[in-house]
């Protein structure tokens, strides 16, 4: 009984041993030199691993500028200062661009646009629009529920008395994954050099909007006609701005009958 015992000992050491020394000969043939400029780029990066330059992480992040050739300014977190950085290790020159922040296209909130009903549940939007198309009247407004706010690893979002998602600029790194996290895409990225928006994301007909909401464009192409730069258009009863082509003037937000159009 011992020898037996003693035998499978030896066998299952013996056994070990050997899958232990093929794994070593397999690590020596199969291995694969990672490019040293990959672990010096990732150094420089904030190690926030939020996802808002599009790759899973900053270690992903840091192959994607070595070895794909994506921007050095990928990673929004770290900004310029990073982008300064990086783009001296790898001999490229960086020009710094304005800041965007998230921005709320939607004024009807509390007090603007109806409420259907109050609801009680998981705490979040995409919860309450499992049950119904919106708890507001208009579908395509802010729900309120401060999804937005919880994707934010910053705390740079709050909820505001009104209903909607207060941005704080000085700790927002301008990620966008408040912006992945809305449902209803209602925040998007904007520059402060831009000054002139839209505050509504509807396009429905202008006799329903006024049913449910005091402030939502309703498509009457008032802006339109009476900006002289040509930079808003009208397109499924909603306006749009080009930005590039927008003087600030302040004509159509002055002749907007329903105050949707902001100057700031």
């Amino acid at each position: 009984m011992n020898n037996v015992l003693i035998n499978s000992i030896a066998v299952l050491a013996g056994l070990g041993f050997a899958v232990g020394v093929m794994l070593v000969i397999a690590s020596k043939v199969f291995k694969i030199d990672s490019n040293p400029l990959i672990d010096d780029v990732a150094s420089l990066l904030p190690g926030a691993n939020c996802g808002g330059c599009g790759f899973a992480g900053c270690a992903a992040c840091a192959e994607a500028i070595v070895e794909n050739g994506a921007p050095v300014n990928s990673c929004p977190v770290g900004g310029f200062e990073v982008a300064k950085q990086i783009g001296a290790l790898l001999g490229q020159e960086v020009t710094e661009t304005e800041p965007a922040y998230p921005f709320v296209r939607c004024q009807g909130g509390n007090v603007n646009c109806t409420t259907l009903y109050d609801y009680e549940g998981v705490e979040g939007c995409k919860a309450a629009l499992m049950i119904c198309d919106s708890r507001k009247g208009c579908t395509y407004g802010c729900v309120g529920l401060g999804t937005c706010v919880r994707a934010c690893q910053f705390g740079a979002l709050s909820m505001g008395e009104n209903g909607f998602p207060v941005v704080n600029k000085v700790l927002c790194t301008s990620c966008g994954n408040c912006i992945a996290a809305c449902p209803n895409g209602v925040l998007t990225f904007a520059r402060d050099s831009e000054k002139v928006h839209v505050l509504c994301r509807s396009h429905d007909k202008g006799k329903d909007v006024k049913a449910v909401c005091e402030v939502g464009c309703i498509g009457c192409k008032k802006c339109e006609k009476e900006c002289p730069a040509g930079a808003i258009k009208v397109t499924d009863f909603l306006a749009e701005i080009d930005q590039e082509k927008c003087t600030a003037c302040g004509a159509c937000v002055a002749i907007c009958p329903q105050k949707a159009i902001e100057l700031r």
